[in-house]
């Protein structure tokens, strides 16, 4: 599987691989149900994050990994001042409760300094060839590399097995506004390199 370190120009790309990953997710799909919504959700987060060189595309944008290095921040003061007029505009009424949300995941953020994996999503077309997973593998052996540890919420339970296979455990979680679906919370210590 070739892979690649995200640049701007990728934006659009992204962002269109996130919303189809994304949109069927208890708790996203949820949260924005029209996929032009999702897309300039995940638009915003991207773009932020695209000033750290650790995002990363498999393939022809088949899967994307946005991580967060343990000194950043996910958005930057601009980015987080527009979340809550693209909630309006996508969400109108519905915009404090998914503010609530967005609220929750701040909340269970642990202060350890780590990786954070703000993003792992792979397009419908290319699920179910491991391609997700791989680049997960990839980028935690740079983290390894590196000696750090890696945070996570799994935003689908189906998921979580498949975060536990490569070193993650449930530390808590959180549900939604709505008392629906459960984000499980999940850390990983690094993997010694010898």
């Amino acid at each position: 599987m070739e892979t690649r370190i995200a640049s701007s120009t990728d934006l659009d790309g992204i962002a269109v691989t996130l919303a189809g990953a994304f949109e069927n997710d208890p708790l996203w799909g949820w949260a924005f149900p029209e996929r032009s919504g999702m897309e300039a959700w995940w638009r915003l987060f991207a773009g932020s994050a695209l000033r750290y060189p650790f995002t990363r595309i498999a393939g022809d944008f088949d899967a994307v990994a946005i991580w967060i290095p343990p000194d950043g921040i996910e958005l930057t003061e601009a980015d987080e001042a527009a979340i809550g007029p693209l909630l309006e505009e996508h969400l109108g009424p519905r915009a404090a409760e998914v503010a609530d949300l967005v609220d929750r995941f701040e909340e269970h953020h642990p202060e350890t300094p780590h990786f954070y994996l703000s993003l792992l999503g792979t397009r419908p077309a290319s699920r179910g060839r491991g391609i997700g997973m791989a680049l997960l593998g990839e980028c935690l052996e740079d983290i390894d590399a590196a000696g750090a540890p890696a945070y996570l919420e799994s935003s689908n339970p189906d998921n979580n097995p498949r975060y536990e296979r490569h070193g993650f455990k449930a530390i808590g979680g959180f549900s939604r506004p709505d008392d629906g679906s459960f984000a499980t919370t999940m850390w990983r210590e690094p993997v010694p390199v010898y």
